[in-house]
C-alpha cells in the first residue's frame, strides 16, 4: 500500500483535499493544523475531499473529516463534497454515517489542473499531542450516531485513562 499523503488547494474558498494512498494518523497533527487554518480564512466557503486515490483511511482522519463538517455546518456553510469511487472506502463513509454530513458523490468537477500545490507534512509530535487529537477525532465520531458510540467506546475509555 502506498504511504499516505494529503494535499490540498484552494480556489476563491473552496478547499480541495486530497487524500492519496493509505491515510494514518501520523498526519492527524499537521491536518488538524491544517484545518484550524482553513477555517480561519475570511473567503472560506467549501470543502471538496477528493479521495478518488485514496487506498485506506483511518478513524482518526475521518474524526477529523468530519469534525471539517461539523464546524462548517455550525458556520452555516454547506456540507462538504467527498468524491469516492473506491467500494471499500464508501462503504466505510456510509457505515459511520456520512452520508448525513457529506455529499459523497462518484466524480465532480473540479477545475484544479496539474499538481494540487500544498502537502500536508507529518509534524514531529509527543506521544500526548497526538494522543489527544485521536480522542478528539472518535469523540467526534461517537457523535455521529449510536454506531459509531458502541464500536469507539472501549477506545475512548482507554484513551481518556491514559491522561
Amino acid at each position: 500500500m502506498k504511504p499516505g499523503s494529503i494535499k490540498v488547494a484552494q480556489h476563491e474558498g473552496v478547499f480541495v483535499i486530497k487524500m492519496e494512498g493509505d491515510v494514518r494518523l501520523t498526519l492527524c497533527l499537521s491536518f488538524d493544523s491544517f484545518i484550524e487554518s482553513m477555517f480561519g480564512q475570511s473567503d472560506f466557503k467549501s470543502v471538496v475531499f477528493d479521495l478518488t486515490d485514496a487506498e485506506a483511511i483511518d478513524s482518526t482522519t475521518l474524526g477529523l473529516m468530519a469534525k471539517i463538517s461539523i464546524n462548517g455546518k455550525a458556520k452555516q456553510f454547506e456540507d462538504p463534497i467527498v468524491i469516492s469511487r473506491n467500494p471499500s472506502i464508501t462503504r466505510l463513509l456510509v457505515t459511520m454515517g456520512f452520508e448525513d454530513i457529506f455529499q459523497i458523490v462518484r466524480d465532480a468537477d473540479i477545475a484544479l489542473d496539474g499538481e494540487l500545490p500544498l502537502e500536508i507534512e507529518q509534524e514531529d509530535a509527543d506521544e500526548n499531542a497526538v494522543r489527544d487529537k485521536v480522542l478528539e477525532a472518535h469523540r467526534t465520531l461517537m457523535n455521529l450516531n449510536e454506531n459509531n458510540k458502541i464500536t469507539f467506546k472501549e477506545l475512548v475509555q482507554s484513551l481518556e485513562e491514559q491522561q
